[in-house]
């Protein structure tokens, strides 16, 4: 498995939002997130990304985890180049980036790449995070909302990309406002509004 929890409770402070939560999310497979502001996505992702702790529960990880946030310029260092962001992973890795080919295969022109966070729109700077994720390769993606700041071709190139690296391998989770979006990609739907258990 590369991500799984059992009877995890999250919250902030000890006041629990969501849970308790079994799921298995295994390689090569999608879990959706769906629930209303305030339901506790973003509190999860963080607990199974290990930058929480659970109020009570327990998380398994095989692997290191990728994430892509909703807001991408609250993740991306502004005075690296585009082509920096995506060679990042490789570089602590010890090994070199296919940077023209992750881009392109994130819908990013290449002409971008040397450009500033600045300098392009969000949508750009997302997809740019995604060819990051095709560089990292992780065994795990955890998704926080990446379509929110979105027009549809930029979040259905987004998307796909996705779920590229999950047929690669990777264990996806995304937490999505858009039901329709997370019920039509994922294998496995959890609703926060409610204790979920999945397999």
């Amino acid at each position: 498995m590369a991500v799984s929890c059992e009877q995890l409770v999250v919250g902030h402070h000890q006041a629990p939002v969501a849970g308790p939560i079994t799921v298995t999310v295994s390689p090569g497979r999608v879990c959706g997130l769906i629930g209303p502001s305030g339901a506790g996505k973003t509190t999860l992702l963080r607990t199974l990304a290990g930058l929480n702790r659970p109020i009570s529960g327990t998380v398994h990880r095989s692997g290191a985890v990728g994430v892509l946030a909703q807001h991408p310029r609250q993740v991306a260092n502004p005075r690296w180049t585009l082509r920096k962001i995506i060679s990042e992973p490789a570089r602590i890795g010890g090994t070199v980036a296919d940077v023209d080919t992750a881009a392109a295969t994130a819908g990013l022109e290449r002409a971008l790449l040397d450009r500033f966070p600045g300098q392009v729109s969000d949508g750009q700077l997302q997809r740019a995070c995604v060819a990051r994720l095709l560089v990292q390769n992780p065994p795990i993606i955890l998704c926080d909302e990446p379509v929110a700041m979105l027009d549809p071709i930029a979040s259905g190139v987004v998307i796909e990309a996705v779920e590229e690296l999950s047929v690669a391998g990777a264990a996806v989770v995304l937490a999505s406002h858009h039901q329709q979006l997370v019920r039509r990609r994922a294998d496995l739907v959890i609703d926060l509004g409610v204790a979920a258990t999945g397999r």
